[in-house]
């Protein structure tokens, strides 16, 4: 299967010439498509995409920061879903180019593709329309690529049971900038947790994980994301708190340790911009699989999807702990 994206990329292999490297893409069947390049590499952020490209035996720079060692002579961006992050990736691109490289843009309409042409000028560069099909846009982009500003983490305060935290995050990164409502009612309602090996899965920039360690020093703390950035903003979170804890990229659970004593999430439901309830069962079968007996799987999600039953379906023990502002904080036990 391949994303629309990836189809539009296919119809406009012509442009792509020289070494090519592929930015941010979809987690997709694409780099065993491009029948037509001898050269191209992926740089991406995601654990997903960095284990399709790697199996099609591409070279992979998976880093929030990569270290290219080489010169490309094409790049295609995919418009990312945080617009703030598109500076970002150009800037570190830019170092990475030759003086006469093309860069493509290709993005989803639903994706916000089509504010490209405004949002290129603003940051002093050029947007040129050359191909729309599958409800995307294929742009060429020019201008001054590194003196765009560098991906630099912020920082926001918190006040929770009247401790404080400091919360870093990046552009692109769950919980960017400030507290989300679901994620606030889940800090609520995870008294339960007060020793053990506690994982928060898709940490985001730390928020759970950190808020857990400080209220109770005594848990043995992991973090997983899917995203690089997302484990660079969660360790930059623990550090500002002096707090400790293991963060790590992975796609799924991460395979170490064997066994959890609870594991705490805000979950993601999306690929891309489309609900996808494939990582949500995922997700929910491994935890029934890594948890210790009696051990806890708590987390929070829109009122309208279907968690309620597939939490069942897998441990059977679940029980809502509170519903407000059209979330649901759920929990299960492992029997």
């Amino acid at each position: 299967m391949l994303a629309n994206t990836s189809q539009l990329i296919l119809r406009n292999q012509s442009d792509l010439t020289g070494k090519v490297l592929f930015v941010e893409p979809e987690a997709d069947q694409l780099p065993r498509q491009l029948n037509s390049l001898t050269a191209f590499s992926c740089y991406t952020t995601d654990a997903a995409v960095q284990n399709q490209w790697q199996q099609a035996g591409s070279t992979v720079y998976f880093a929030a920061k990569p270290q290219f060692t080489e010169q490309f002579d094409t790049a295609v961006v995919f418009y990312p879903k945080s617009k703030e992050q598109l500076a970002g990736s150009l800037q570190l691109l830019s170092s990475a180019l030759t003086d006469s490289a093309h860069i493509y843009v290709v993005g989803d309409n639903k994706g916000g593709i089509k504010s490209l042409v405004n949002h290129a000028e603003k940051l002093g560069l050029h947007a040129h329309k050359l191909d729309n099909a599958k409800h995307c846009l294929w742009f060429s982009l020019t201008g001054d690529f590194g003196s765009l500003a560098a991906r630099q983490l912020s920082e926001f305060s918190l006040t929770l049971n009247n401790m404080s935290l400091t919360i870093c995050s990046l552009a692109g990164v769950f919980n960017h900038g400030k507290l989300d409502v679901g994620t606030a009612l889940l800090l609520q309602h995870l008294s339960h947790i007060q020793d053990g090996r506690v994982l928060d899965f898709a940490c985001g920039a730390g928020i759970i994980g950190a808020a857990l360690k400080q209220q109770v020093p005594a848990i043995e703390l992991y973090c997983s994301d899917i995203s690089m950035l997302a484990v660079e903003a969660t360790q930059a979170t623990l550090a500002a708190n002096k707090l400790s804890g293991k963060v790590v990229a992975a796609d799924g659970l991460p395979t170490e340790p064997a066994s959890f004593k609870h594991i705490v999430s805000n979950p993601p439901f999306h690929t891309g911009i489309k609900t996808d309830y494939t990582i949500s069962e995922a997700f929910i079968a491994q935890s029934v699989s890594r948890l210790q007996k009696g051990g806890t799987l708590t987390l929070v999600a829109n009122n309208h999807l279907a968690y309620q039953q597939l939490l069942e379906q897998a441990f059977g023990n679940v029980k809502a702990l509170a519903k407000a502002n059209g979330f649901v904080v759920y929990q299960a036990v492992k029997s």
